[in-house]
């Protein structure tokens, strides 16, 4: 039988705490978590921080949520760290600050979190709050890759495939990809797709890159819904099929994707898996041009000599009214 001190009561509280996230489907009492963190207990602490962050039980509130984590943090709890951290990194809560950011995915990285090495990772990777230091960033990479974190064996397969920070070895490359990948990475599964269908680090094979990039394009990422719609063009694993490459191009585009803008619009262009439409080609050429493309532009400038003043309109309408999709991957 428990006995009911404030160690007991820590405990139930911090368990019933968890049931809101598992979905065990006892009642919550967020009030005795609060009495529970408001007594000390770090990882009640730390769970009312998530109820503040995520909206549940409680109203959503950032930087409440930036307060209670920090409670935990400064009690030396890694999770809490590295939340922390996020939220200095995002500006969630508290004003964005790469380098308080850095400080606190150290600490909690230094005490193993792989997340938190991840996060350590990437700001050596881009420069956030230390000097760019590719090398530094490959070392936090693999203590988190090491212990499974998908994430972090994506990033080091990146860095294996550019030669950042390490020498350039596709095999090495994509025996991390590959990780990440059975891991459903949709990041991962996008390039190990791309390693088979170019052959970098493995034997070249169309059927393996179009199972690993419809894996990624049902996961939303675009650059593998380009590529599936060009393995669709070109016969690649897939019986050709330009209806099919539309419609991963369209997926990729409404994303915002500009090489997938450019192909949409050529679809439209030509009617190929489409009927004909010169207004939407106007308009896909237009958005990609306004993303970067220098030859949708010119695209969209040659087809405007083809089109009324009036389907110029409507296409210029259309264009303005775009909002990119976000995409929603499933959650690992």
């Amino acid at each position: 039988m428990m006995k009911r001190n404030g160690s007991g009561l820590a405990m139930v509280a911090v368990a019933l705490a968890s049931c809101l996230w598992s979905g065990c489907g006892q009642k919550f009492d967020v009030e005795h978590l609060r009495q529970t963190a408001e007594r000390g207990d770090a990882d009640a602490q730390y769970k009312l921080a998530l109820c503040y962050r995520d909206g549940k039980g409680l109203a959503k509130n950032e930087a409440e949520a930036a307060q209670w984590f920090r409670k935990a943090a400064e009690q030396n709890y890694a999770k809490a760290q590295y939340a922390l951290g996020k939220s200095y990194y995002y500006g969630d809560g508290v004003p964005k600050d790469y380098p308080n950011a850095v400080a606190w995915f150290r600490k909690a990285a230094e005490q193993g979190l792989a997340a938190a090495q991840t996060g350590l990772g990437a700001c050596y990777d881009h420069g956030r709050g230390v000097a760019t230091n590719a090398s530094e960033a490959v070392q936090w990479y693999r203590k988190a890759a090491e212990q499974g974190y998908s994430d972090a064996q994506y990033a080091l397969g990146m860095a294996y495939h550019e030669g950042l920070g390490v020498p350039q070895n596709h095999v090495e490359a994509v025996n991390w990809f590959r990780k990440a990948a059975e891991q459903d990475d949709a990041d991962a599964q996008c390039y190990l797709g791309l390693s088979y269908y170019k052959g970098q680090g493995v034997p070249q094979n169309d059927d393996e890159a179009v199972k690993w990039f419809r894996k990624a394009a049902e996961q939303e990422d675009a650059l593998a819904q380009d590529y599936l719609g060009i393995a669709c063009i070109d016969g690649r694993g897939v019986q050709q099929d330009y209806t099919d490459a539309v419609k991963w191009f369209r997926k990729a585009a409404e994303q915002d994707y500009v090489s997938a803008q450019t192909k949409l619009g050529l679809a439209y262009y030509y009617g190929q898996g489409v009927p004909q439409d010169y207004v939407e080609a106007y308009k896909w050429f237009s958005l990609a041009a306004t993303n970067g493309s220098k030859s949708s532009g010119e695209h969209r400038d040659a087809l405007s000599k083809s089109m009324t003043p009036e389907q110029i309109t409507e296409s210029k309408k259309r264009a303005a009214a775009f909002v990119p999709k976000k995409a929603e991957p499933a959650s690992k």
